[in-house]
């Protein structure tokens, strides 16, 4: 990866200020790794707030789970990670928070699979809804595999987000994307219309990705929406205005917690 331990332990320590200080965790929530090379990676412990890690409160772990330096207990989802870096050789950090727009969306059962913005279609394609499993657990990830191979982005139903990238920056800034975009979306939602982008346009837009390097294969949906339904993945269409309701519920919810 080019960086030294010393250097990967700061930029660790510098998104999990960020995801702090952007209220994408709350107490002690959320995980990220980073990929030290091909046997071993980078965890942030159990137990500890994101925005107030030391360098020495992060865990070396191997890829089988054992913990080779650090004294903290790793997160509770380390199999998780794991997990993802055995199937995804290319990726090399993981983030996982709950951003409250994104997270409300998750809760709600919708995923974020519009195409609406330009920059999240080329950089994500979209961001499909996990079904839930108990953290912690293989049926945590296995709901997940199905979708790793072509998505670097992810809702958690009744959880949150994970999102994967080729290192640590890259995995957070894919995380306030996926913020972002369900942030953009919920407004639009409320405004009582939201317009998306015609198949021409999507194929414009995904031929781009080749020069950002970008090898994932996810799109999105080009059906455009009206004022009056809106289609939730494989669902029936439902009325703007229950939609617009149950995602505004969740995500006061989560604000007030």
């Amino acid at each position: 990866m080019g960086q030294g331990l010393y250097s990967l332990k700061n930029d660790l320590i510098e998104v999990g200020k960020r995801i702090y200080a952007r209220g994408y965790v709350a107490s002690n929530d959320g995980n990220i790794s980073v990929r030290l090379d091909e046997q071993k990676i980078l965890i942030t412990p159990s137990g500890i707030s994101k925005g107030f890690m030391q360098p020495s409160d992060l865990l070396i772990v191997n890829l089988e789970g054992a913990v080779l330096g650090g004294d903290k207990k790793p997160s509770s989802e380390l199999p998780m990670h794991l997990q993802i870096y055995k199937e995804r050789p290319d990726v090399n950090s993981v983030c996982h928070a709950h951003p409250i727009y994104a997270t409300g969306f998750a809760v709600a059962g919708i995923p974020l699979d519009m195409c609406v913005l330009p920059e999240v279609i080329i950089s994500l394609g979209s961001v499909p809804l996990v079904e839930y499993g108990t953290p912690g657990t293989d049926e945590y990830f296995n709901s997940m595999l199905k979708y790793l191979k072509h998505h670097d982005a992810f809702l958690l139903a009744n959880h949150g987000v994970v999102a994967v990238g080729k290192d640590i920056l890259s995995a957070y800034h894919k995380m306030e994307t996926v913020e972002h975009l369900a942030n953009i979306v919920f407004v639009s939602l409320q405004l009582g219309k939201m317009n998306t982008f015609s198949p021409e346009q999507i194929d414009k837009l995904i031929n781009q990705r080749e020069k950002f390097g970008i090898t994932t294969t996810a799109t999105c949906i080009s059906e455009t929406k009206n004022s009056e339904s809106f289609s939730v993945g494989s669902k029936a269409e439902i009325p703007i205005k229950e939609l617009i309701k149950k995602i505004t519920d969740e995500v006061l919810g989560q604000i007030r917690k």
